[in-house]
Formats: C-alpha cells, sequence, structure tokens
C-alpha cells in the first residue's frame, strides 16, 4: 500500500498549482479583488478609483443558505453524536460555503486527548490528496494546517496516509500519530464533481468572474460620468481679451452671472454643453446583471434590480426554479462527503476499521430548500390526508418534516 503513495513532496507541489485559483475566488467572494482598468475613459486623477460588487457572495451564499444539513438517518455508528460534539450548527455550513467557492473542501479529523473525533474544516487552497473515485475518499492527503500571516508560508503541515498521521514543523523533527481508522483523517466535501474533475467546481466559474469584472468597470465608468452628469459643462464666447479671468467654481455654483457690453457693443453668448446621461450604464449593468443571473440561477430581483410587487412563495420557488435543481444537486454530493466523515470519525473513536458497507442502509437529511408559507402549508396538508385515506399512514411525520420543515 506504501508503495502506491506518491509522498507529501508531490501533494505540496499539487496544492500550489491549485492554490492561486482557490484565491482569486476567494477575492472575488470576498469583494477584494481589484478589477483590471482598460485605461480608455478613466482619466488620470480617477486612476484611484476602485468600484466593487457583492454579486459573487450573492451567488454563493444565496445556494449555501439553502443548504441545512439535519442529520443521519438510520445511524448505525453513531455518527449523529459525533456532529453534535463538533458544532453540527457550525461545521456542514462551513463546510459547505468553502466547497462552494473553492470546489471543494475538507474536514480534518484528529482525537482529543480522550480519543474522540475532533473535526475541522480546511479550505480547498490549503489541502489536497489523492481520491479514490469509488468511495470518495482519500488515498493519501496533504493539509497546511497554519500559515504565516506575513509570509503565508506554512507553519504547521500534515501528511495522512491509511496507517498514519506525520506533521511537519519548520525547525521540528516531524512526528507521527498512528490511525486505527485505517481511512486518512482527511475527508473531502465536493461540490458538483464529475469524471473528469473528481475535486468538483466552483460556484464562482470563470464567466461569473469575468461578469462581475464587466459590471465593475461599468459602475466606475458611471460614477466618472456622475461628476459630468451633475455639474454640466459650460462655455463663453464673444469675451474680450482684456476682460478679467472669472473663477470656475464661483461661475458654477453662482445664481446670477453679469456680462457688460464692449465698446463695440457687442456681448458674450453663454451656453452649456448637452448633459450627459447615466441612463447607458445603468442599462449595460443591468445586461450584465442578467447574464450573470442566468449563469448562476439567480433572478434580477436578486441582484438589485426589482422586477415586480413582492411575489409569494410559489412564485419565488418558480423564479429559482434553476437554484432549487442546483440545490438539491449539491445535497447529494454534499450529504456523501459528510457520510464519508461521520464513518472515518466512527471508525476513529472506536479505534477499529470498519468496513464501508456497514452504514449503507444511513443517510444524511436536509432541511427543505424553500420554506412552504402558509398557503402552500395548507395545500401540503390537504393533500396529505387525501394521500392517507388511500393508503393509511403513508405520509408520516417525518415524511411531512422533510417535506416542510416542521
Amino acid at each position: 500500500m506504501a508503495d502506491d503513495l506518491k509522498g507529501i513532496a508531490y501533494l505540496r507541489r499539487k496544492l500550489n498549482t491549485k492554490r492561486d485559483r482557490v484565491n482569486l475566488r476567494y477575492k472575488h467572494y470576498e469583494m477584494k479583488h481589484i478589477t483590471k482598468d482598460l485605461n480608455v475613459s478613466t482619466p488620470k486623477e480617477l486612476k484611484w478609483l476602485n468600484e466593487v460588487l457583492g454579486w459573487c457572495a450573492m451567488a454563493v451564499d444565496s445556494l449555501a443558505d439553502r443548504i441545512v444539513f439535519r442529520e443521519f438517518r438510520d445511524d448505525n455508528l453513531g455518527m449523529n453524536e459525533i456532529f453534535q460534539m463538533n458544532n453540527i450548527d457550525i461545521l456542514p455550513d462551513s463546510a459547505v460555503l468553502s466547497a462552494l467557492i473553492s470546489s471543494c473542501s475538507f474536514i480534518y479529523i484528529s482525537p482529543d486527548e480522550n480519543g474522540f473525533p475532533r473535526m475541522q474544516v480546511i479550505d480547498g487552497g490549503n489541502a489536497t490528496g489523492e481520491i479514490d473515485p469509488i468511495t470518495g475518499l482519500l488515498k493519501e492527503g496533504y493539509a497546511v494546517l497554519k500559515r504565516d500571516s506575513d509570509s503565508d508560508a506554512p507553519l504547521i503541515e500534515a501528511y495522512f496516509t491509511p496507517d498514519r498521521t506525520d506533521y511537519y514543523e519548520p525547525g521540528k523533527a516531524p512526528r507521527s500519530i498512528g490511525n486505527p481508522a485505517g481511512i486518512p483523517l482527511l475527508v473531502p466535501v465536493i461540490f458538483r464533481p464529475d469524471a473528469r474533475r473528481p475535486f468538483g467546481h466552483s460556484r464562482i466559474s470563470r464567466s461569473c468572474m469575468s461578469l462581475v469584472d464587466g459590471a465593475v468597470r461599468t459602475l466606475k465608468r458611471s460614477e466618472i460620468t456622475a461628476e459630468f452628469y451633475s455639474f454640466p459643462q459650460k462655455w463663453v464666447t464673444g469675451l474680450s481679451q482684456d476682460a478679467e479671468a472669472m473663477d470656475k467654481w464661483k461661475a458654477t455654483i453662482s445664481s446670477m452671472l453679469v456680462f457688460t457690453k464692449d465698446s463695440n457693443e457687442q456681448h458674450p453668448v453663454v451656453g452649456q454643453f448637452a448633459q450627459q446621461s447615466i441612463q447607458p450604464h445603468i442599462d449595460q449593468l443591468r445586461m450584465f446583471a442578467s447574464a450573470f443571473a442566468g449563469e448562476t440561477g439567480l433572478t434580477l430581483d436578486d441582484l438589485g434590480f426589482p422586477q415586480d410587487n413582492p411575489s409569494s412563495a410559489d412564485a419565488i420557488k418558480a423564479a429559482h426554479e434553476n437554484m432549487r435543481l442546483r440545490a438539491r444537486k449539491a445535497q447529494r454530493t454534499f450529504g456523501s462527503g459528510f457520510l464519508n466523515a461521520g464513518y472515518v470519525a466512527a471508525c476513529l473513536r472506536d479505534q477499529y476499521p470498519y468496513r464501508r458497507e456497514v452504514m449503507y442502509l444511513t443517510t444524511p437529511v436536509f432541511e427543505p430548500i424553500f420554506e412552504p408559507d402558509a398557503a402552500m402549508l395548507a395545500g401540503i396538508g390537504d393533500a396529505v390526508v387525501k394521500i392517507n385515506q388511500a393508503i393509511p399512514d403513508y405520509v408520516t411525520g417525518e415524511k411531512m418534516r422533510d417535506m416542510t420543515g416542521y
């Protein structure tokens, strides 16, 4: 088995090739990315101006907030207890959010002083590994557990194998801890994996980043245009060369200007250039919003362009049909990751390498993607009564909770 491992040096290189792309997506999510200026319409005096948009954060949060892990059903390994002892209100949400941003996150499992499993989420920019495409578990893994805040250099590294976990710190000898689970104590939680990309795809796609960059440049141009929109440029012709120069700011804000005739009874002519309009920028920003909404399954209302009057729960659900389908898909892949994490943690807790088949009946359960309103609840209630009349006790309280969240 050890001969099949590629080693920590290979995994370090693998992580370094992916880290920049992960950090770029985090910058878009945190609105810290500086969009490249095309240097066409920006005056030198306004080169410092930077605009930001939260559309990438909206795309991630709108999906992450609807994926709420509840529990494991038919839990024969006691995995619910492990998750309850590891902040079940925080751990799954953190893993989901990080996976949506960087395409995958990792749950790092380690024993506490009493041997009970501790779980910690590590983002995709600080961990990697070689994955088993059948089980979704790692054959070997590597993670940076701590980095220097100034230089970003690794301070604590961990290398995970089926039989041990090795820790590396600068200036110290490596230390090794045995792994009774028989599986590396680093479990991936992946968003939308496929055969070509087993570590999944990010919710912040290249298209999303490109559209946001275009929208940010539009915002910047509109901000610059607003200066001219607020103070239209004026002109004066026919002034004598001997006329006293006017103060530009005073001439702009003054409500009364006086011009006298010259000796030839000629007087100056005052005019104003056509006022620039902000509307073309609004239309272009709306175009980017429409494209971004189509890319992510959002609506224009979500991106700040209200369309109609407040909608009912059914109307909101219908408008977000694409998002509902993506959330369903995400629940399946995230549920598999949580199931794997619970399984590995149970093996570590019991210090026994269970066969993965022992949990084939265990299923992860999530809260409903859309919470029903009163009208929808009434409709579900009527339907349940009719179904149970035809098939007694078919819809149980457990099934009702799965449908409604209550």
